[in-house]
């Protein structure tokens, strides 16, 4: 099964591809601050964090309850505004634009894969993967060859036509994965994809997601407590009390032991 010209037109061999896209800068995160009001106390969620995402990467975000990962994540995807700092998405810096550009932005940009599917449960799964351009306005019936070729991707080429109730944890997943790509988006954002899932079935979406990096150099940033998904993605970035404290280059061998001893070793070492 080949992802080749799902999302150009143009279809770039892959030797084309993957040099360009890695030479670019997806999502740049600049001195970024967040605190919140809480009663009386303000609660500093994220402190001074600066990071780059470069085209093709997959990076995972790990740290302990409470270190900012999930208000990192809306932060980039711009679900919410920093107190101070830039966010910079697709080379445009989110502050500096309009609530509409925003959504704009969030729209056709980014994609975002949720730990408990938010698939909509009266419309089947062709229907939940085109969601996204429906709500972009565009006519669906020129995307259907698309659609069908994404849900062949992520396995579902039998299912397309079954509402989520009718599909297992796992498959309701992957109509998520598949409906996070269908608008060609510059990244996808993903809040603990595997939370929800048995072993089995969260290893097969992992193992998804980093098929559509390294085979499309696509570029993915995953939340994510569990040290095995970490070891799927390229490089993990380690949370604390709102600060960056260690990166972690990974070898990407999608679950190696070696990898996963790797994370758990530099965890112990941070406390987390």
């Amino acid at each position: 099964m080949s992802f080749r010209g799902v999302f150009d037109e143009e279809s770039l061999s892959l030797s084309e591809l993957i040099p360009k896209v890695l030479l670019m800068a997806v999502l740049e995160a600049s001195a970024v601050t967040k605190r919140y009001r809480m009663g009386e106390v303000t609660v500093e969620a994220l402190d001074n964090v600066s990071f780059t995402v470069q085209k093709g990467n997959f990076v995972a975000v790990m740290g302990p309850s409470g270190s900012g990962k999930s208000t990192l994540l809306h932060l980039l995807g711009g679900l919410d505004e920093p107190t101070s700092g830039e966010i910079t998405l697709a080379g445009r810096p989110i502050s500096r634009l309009s609530d509409d550009e925003v959504t704009l932005v969030r729209r056709r940009k980014v994609g975002f894969i949720f730990q408990f599917f938010n698939l909509v449960p009266t419309l089947t799964a062709a229907e939940n993967v085109a969601l996204p351009l429906l709500i972009d306005g565009q006519n669906i019936k020129q995307h259907e060859a698309k659609i069908a070729h994404l849900l062949e991707l992520v396995g579902l080429q039998g299912r397309a036509h079954h509402k989520p109730d009718q599909l297992s944890g796992g498959q309701q997943q992957r109509v998520a994965i598949a409906r996070a790509f269908v608008n060609d988006p510059e990244i996808v954002l993903a809040d603990e994809p595997t939370g929800n899932l048995d072993s089995k079935s969260g290893t097969a979406v992992l193992e998804l997601l980093a098929r559509f990096c390294t085979e499309l150099g696509q570029t993915i940033v995953m939340v994510t407590h569990d040290p095995r998904a970490a070891s799927f993605a390229k490089e993990v970035v380690f949370l604390k009390d709102g600060h960056i404290i260690r990166t972690l280059p990974i070898g990407q061998r999608n679950g190696h032991e070696e990898d996963i001893r790797d994370i758990m070793r530099v965890m112990r070492e941070l406390e987390l």
